[in-house]
């Protein structure tokens, strides 16, 4: 049968969802351009606009023949998308997404820039291991009071593409730079120190009103039916001496609901 829910556990459970917006992310540098790139990586982190937080799912084998007519399926593989999107604003100074991702892409092409204008031009390209950073791609997902984070660490990524930027003569919008990042697996990590965001359960109430909040019987405050200032013991001298009381316990996500309490007048259901 169904389970009777409070209006307080609804707006400590399911009214407060997760924001798209508060996220950041830390782009790597592989160990032989840090040099070049490092006092970079900063900025870049900061002009990242839009990212993907990654999916997965599991491959699994049919069986078939243990019980007659039943399929069933047992999984054997994790499987990972292996490709994540970032999209970065580009400055007007540097274009540093552009130049930091194609310097990425080169070096690992290990191509030569005044080589590279001669007809029979080739290159030999490097080991991965020289262009393919371990560790150190995140995403990290937080709220806007920062106590809930969620980190993505992808292991063996490097920029797989470069999306083509269309640039023209009609209204102006801000150039942005696509770059499709490879990985092998991601994990997700514990943060420590990460707290979970709980309802305050201190009253803004003075010891009387507390006491006299207490004693009111759960079956009065039932949105449904509301609540008399005179049967539910709240007298009215309490209910104006508080102001917005009921309004504040609300906001404090107090079990105790209700608005418009006066001589009179009843608990109204939220």
């Amino acid at each position: 049968m169904p389970t009777p829910k409070r209006v307080s556990q609804i707006k400590s459970q399911l009214l407060r969802p997760a924001l798209t917006s508060h996220f950041e992310v830390q782009i790597p540098i592989p160990s032989d351009l840090r040099g070049q790139l490092g006092t970079q990586q900063d900025t870049l982190n900061l002009s990242c606009c839009e990212a993907t937080l990654p999916g997965s799912s599991l491959a699994t084998l049919e069986t078939n023949n243990d019980y007659t007519g039943v399929t069933e399926k047992h999984a054997y593989r994790r499987m990972f998308d292996g490709q994540i999107d970032f999209t970065f604003y580009v400055d007007a100074v540097n274009y540093l997404p552009i130049k930091f991702f194609e310097s990425w892409i080169r070096y690992a092409m290990n191509e030569n820039t005044n080589e590279a204008r001669a007809k029979n031009y080739n290159y030999r390209v490097k080991y991965p291991d020289s262009y393919i950073t371990d560790q150190g791609l995140i995403v990290r997902k937080f709220e806007r009071d920062y106590r809930s984070q969620l980190t993505y660490e992808f292991i063996r990524s490097f920029p797989l593409s470069i999306s083509s930027m269309p640039v023209s003569y009609e209204a102006s919008s801000l150039l942005k730079c696509t770059v499709t990042m490879n990985y092998i697996r991601y994990i997700i990590n514990e943060i420590s120190g990460a707290q979970t965001s709980q309802p305050n359960t201190n009253p803004i109430l003075s010891p009387i009103e507390q006491a006299q909040f207490n004693n009111v019987p759960d079956y009065f405050l039932n949105p449904e039916f509301g609540v008399s200032t005179t049967t539910g013991g709240v007298s009215s001298e309490v209910a104006r001496a508080s102001g917005n009381t009921i309004d504040r316990r609300v906001e404090a996500g107090l079990p105790y609901v209700g608005r418009n309490v006066g001589p009179g007048e009843r608990f109204a259901g939220i």
